[in-house]
């Protein structure tokens, strides 16, 4: 018996969010979709029947009906930012519509005390805050944090240079470990219906890899050669704020993907995470080439 029989999934258009609604309700589950938009399809989750509600985590007013009216009594949440609030009247709202349990997509690169993280490593630090309104809200019993390190899917933003045949990066030799979205959301999914013994759960792919070899395996599954070029800081950043990124974000980027490139791969978090895919989700975690393959038809269109 599952130990929370009705659930509600936020984000379900997302790769992990529909994961999480699909495991869930793999796992026995009633499962319901808090969307801004409800009629927005979900071709992953087309074949199963789930509820579908109008709610947005950014307006904790329109939370109350959705999970009143859904019966859920647990709830899996994704980081939403720009205020000050850090989700806290969200948070409250949940508690008080009768959500006792709740799973939070959060980072791993959170990799100290929540209230000792630098506002300027401005994601782990943003997600730290929403960590630190949950136990204030909730306590430490009525939640679980899923920290995931670095998703295959940020290899999206490089889908329109991969197409041309050249990708251009500042640090191709970058190693990181390209975890799938479907994993992070199996594993939450799977927490949101049973918990679990411990109220932080970190998650890393099966396999270390470079930028560049990433892009390469990209180029194998797609049948194009890609030549990857080195950039400097100075040109990755003029490029990052031409997409329209805001001058916090690419700083936090460059430092991300060039000053401290991969060292999370060598911190005691890392070494002591175990593979909590097969532990949680009961399968192994799928590898970056096997993504690619699943996601073949997301690179070219």
């Amino acid at each position: 018996m599952p130990k929370y029989n009705n659930v509600i999934v936020f984000g379900a258009t997302g790769d992990v969010g529909s994961a999480a609604a699909l495991q869930a309700h793999n796992e026995g589950a009633t499962v319901s979709l808090a969307m801004r938009n409800p009629s927005k399809p979900i071709p992953s989750l087309a074949h199963i029947p789930f509820e579908k509600y109008q709610a947005d985590l950014t307006q904790p007013e329109t939370l109350t009906a959705a999970v009143r009216e859904a019966g859920a009594k647990a709830a899996f949440i994704y980081g939403v930012f720009g205020d000050q609030d850090y989700m806290r009247g969200a948070l409250q709202a949940l508690k008080a519509a009768g959500v006792e349990f709740v799973v939070f997509l959060s980072s791993f690169l959170i990799l100290t005390d929540i209230r000792h993280v630098d506002p300027s490593d401005l994601v782990p630090w943003e997600h730290a805050q929403v960590e630190i309104a949950l136990e204030e809200v909730y306590g430490r019993d009525s939640y679980v944090t899923v920290r995931p390190a670095f998703y295959a899917s940020n290899m999206f933003h490089q889908k329109h240079a991969i197409q041309r045949g050249e990708v251009e990066m500042p640090n191709p030799e970058s190693r990181f470990d390209f975890i799938s979205s479907r994993d992070i959301g199996h594993v939450a999914g799977s927490i949101l219906v049973h918990g679990a013994g411990e109220y932080i759960v970190r998650l890393l792919g099966p396999e270390n890899m470079t930028l560049g070899e990433a892009v390469e395996i990209i180029g194998e599954v797609l049948g194009e050669k890609i030549r990857v070029m080195t950039i400097s800081r100075e040109e990755a950043a003029a490029q990052l704020a031409a997409a329209g990124v805001s001058p916090q974000m690419v700083q936090w980027h460059l430092f991300n993907v060039i000053d401290r490139a991969g060292s999370y791969l060598e911190s005691p978090e890392a070494l002591t995470t175990g593979d909590n895919v097969l532990r949680y989700a009961h399968h192994s975690p799928q590898r970056f080439r096997q993504w690619v393959q699943e996601n073949k038809a997301r690179f070219l269109d």
